[in-house]
This record gives structure tokens, sequence and C-alpha cells, in this order.
């Protein structure tokens, strides 16, 4: 493998892992906090990871701050492991930004609810085993 392709697989990882371990860390210490069988762990996760998607990908796109080689360490890396709630978001919101609202309609009750069912399934699968 090309030593510039490993550099920036080996970045990616460790960005990835770093969300992860945020990620893992953020839960923990709100749930613990929060005192409730509610996941507001969870929760607080994704919608601060909506927030930093789009203030770190205008950062990047609009405003340039960030170079465009972050991009994929930040948002693919450490955002896809932090809460891919957040990529979900930002492509509705590009569908809505365009005026794509069937798709974006599509995309949301997609995620919820397909996403629901094949968690449930997911879960009666595995208790079958």
């Amino acid at each position: 493998m090309d030593t510039a392709v490993l550099i920036k697989v080996s970045l990616l990882m460790l960005a990835g892992g770093l969300g992860a371990l945020s990620r893992y860390v953020l839960v923990g210490v709100i749930q613990e906090m929060a005192g409730s069988s509610f996941p507001l762990g969870t929760a607080a996760v994704n919608l601060l990871g909506c927030f930093l998607f789009g203030f770190i990908v205008t950062l990047i796109d609009e405003r340039m701050i960030l170079p465009p080689g972050m991009k994929p360490y930040l948002l693919t890396g450490f955002m896809g492991a932090f809460t891919t709630f957040s990529t979900y978001a930002f492509e509705t919101a590009s569908l809505i930004r365009y005026s794509q609202w069937v798709w974006a309609a599509a995309n949301i009750l997609g995620h919820t609810l397909l996403g629901l069912a094949l968690l449930v399934l997911g879960m009666v699968l595995a208790r079958a085993i």
C-alpha cells in the first residue's frame, strides 16, 4: 500500500476512534447525570452531532476556515463514529434546501420507521438464535 494512502487511512481510523470514544464518554456522563431511563445521553449526542456537523461542514465548504482536506477526517471519521444522525440530518436538510420535499419526507420517514422496524427485526432474529 502506498505510504500516503496508509497515512490517510490511519488518520481516518484515529478520527473514528476519537469520535467513538467521545460518544461513549459523553453518553455515559449525560445519562448518569440525568438519572433517567430515557436515553437522554444518546439524544444529546445525536443533537450535538447535528450541530457540530453543520458547524464543521460550513467552516470547510463556505467559510473556508478549515482546509478541505480535513473533511473526511472530521466528518466521515470523527462525526461518523460520534453519530450518524448528523449525516442523516444534513442530507435531509440538503434535500429540503433544493426543494426535494418528497425525498426529504421519504428520508425522514424511511430512517425513522424502517430504522425502528429493522432494529426490532434484528432483536427478534437475535433472540431466535
